[in-house]
Parts: structure tokens; C-alpha cells; sequence
């Protein structure tokens, strides 16, 4: 074990808020996500992965320690050029960002809205976006989230100021955001909505708030808006070595 990974869901797990997961049984050896070189194999494993460094998924419990175990399907090798705690939130975040911004089919041109921007997967989602040849505006609270926000070359907007929102249409010449990336919930998530463009998405991965948004379906249809629930997040499972091998490279 080199390098162990903790996502914010797992930081409310531990503090015994997370609404959304079973309370871990003791004796409880945290981390799901962890780095490091391979020191033995079992017999039905090929010996190339001895030595070779890698992300390894050891599932909800027990990366948090001095060596861990985990199934042979569930190692990914790293690339050398790459350090390994660059390699495990790429694999994490990098790979959930890459998946979002599949799924919301972003363009070129189009006004992205990226809530809590400066975290892990809100910062890559905006690079991501970036990239695609969208404008982005990055939202966040206080002013060292706001100038990491602008150093990544986004529109920053403070949503603990009253009135955010006004900020982002009139950026947006009036019309708001093409995609708007959700992942906090609660009345930020909601006013996000209520600001999204006509013929827009609104894609919802996280409720750091405490509380996920949901948008009544005849809602969503009155004001034109294709909602993209938190549910997408049950699929990404299978296509998550091909988003981090994407993101790696």
C-alpha cells in the first residue's frame, strides 16, 4: 500500500451522516480505492502483475491498512509516467467525470454550469468540458475555490451570495446554461434547474447539501429540460476502466 483514496461519500460514512449506504459492521478497515505495487499472487494469476504498480478497487472495506487484497479483475495497471495519487483520483473522480460528461453529450459552443467546480470531480469536470470547446461557468463558495475556478479557466460564481444565479444568466447572455452538473443538491441544485436553458440538460451525480434533487418529470417537460437523474451513477460501473484509462492518457 502506497496510496489510499477516500471519496466524499466515504468521509459521511465515517461521520455516520451518509443516508444511503448500510452502517459498516466492526471491526471496520475503511478505503475501497488504494495504490501501490502487487507483492504476491494467488495461483491462478499471471505472474506479469507481481511488482507492476496499480489502483486496485478492494471493494467497501479494508484498503486503509499496511498491505491489502483485492480480485485480480479489479487491478489497474498504472501508467509509469503517472503517479500513483494522480492515478487513484483520476481512476475515482476522473473516471465519474469522464462518464457525466458522456452522458450530458456535450458541444462545442454550449454554456456548462459546474457546481462545487473546485472539488475533485466538480475541477475535472470543468477541464473536461473545457476541452470539448464549451464555455463553463464554475460555481463554488468562498475565494480560494473561486480563483482555482478562474486559474482553470472557467466564469467563477459564489452560490453562498445571494442572487448567484443572475450571475450565470447574465453571463449567459440571458439564456442559462446548455448542461448544468449537479453535485450538491438541496436549494443549490434547485436553483440550477430553475436556471437551465430550454432544450438543455441538468445532470445530477451528488448531494453534498445532504439532500439530491429530484424534478418532477412534467416539470422537466414544461420547462424543456431533460433531466439526467443520479441513477446514470448505477450503471458507470462497467465502463469505469475505460474512463480512467481515457483520463490517465
Amino acid at each position: 500500500m502506497e496510496v489510499a483514496g477516500i471519496s466524499f461519500v466515504e468521509t459521511q460514512i465515517r461521520r455516520g451522516v451518509d443516508k444511503w449506504h448500510s452502517k459498516p459492521l466492526f471491526p471496520y478497515v475503511p478505503g475501497g480505492l488504494v495504490a501501490g505495487r502487487v507483492r504476491s499472487i494467488g495461483a491462478q494469476v499471471d505472474q506479469a502483475w507481481l511488482g507492476r504498480r496499480v489502483v486496485a478497487d478492494t471493494g467497501e472495506t479494508g484498503g486503509f491498512a499496511e498491505q491489502a487484497v483485492a480480485e485480480v479483475t479489479e487491478l489497474f495497471s498504472v501508467p509509469d509516467a503517472l503517479g500513483l495519487p494522480e492515478a487513484v483520483a483520476l481512476h475515482s473522480d476522473g473516471s465519474t467525470a469522464q462518464g457525466l460528461v458522456e452522458n450530458a453529450r456535450l458541444r462545442p459552443g454550449e454554456w456548462v454550469l459546474v457546481e462545487a467546480a473546485a472539488g475533485g470531480v466538480g475541477s475535472l469536470l470543468v477541464q473536461l468540458a473545457l476541452t470539448a470547446g464549451a464555455r463553463v461557468i464554475g460555481a463554488a463558495r468562498g475565494g480560494r475555490k473561486l480563483d482555482l475556478i478562474r486559474e482553470l479557466g472557467a466564469v467563477a460564481v459564489d452560490y453562498s451570495e445571494r442572487g448567484w444565479t443572475k450571475r450565470v444568466l447574465e453571463t449567459t447572455g440571458g439564456a442559462g446554461p446548455d448542461v448544468a452538473f449537479d453535485g450538491v443538491g438541496g436549494e443549490i441544485g434547485r436553483a440550477a434547474f430553475d436556471v437551465t436553458a430550454r432544450g438543455g440538460r441538468f445532470s445530477v451525480h451528488g448531494a453534498s447539501s445532504g439532500d439530491v434533487t429530484t424534478i418532477d418529470p412534467a416539470e422537466a417537460r414544461s420547462n424543456g429540460v431533460e433531466v439526467i437523474g443520479i441513477e446514470q451513477l448505477f450503471d458507470f460501473g462497467p465502463n469505469t476502466a475505460r474512463w480512467a484509462e481515457q483520463m490517465m492518457s
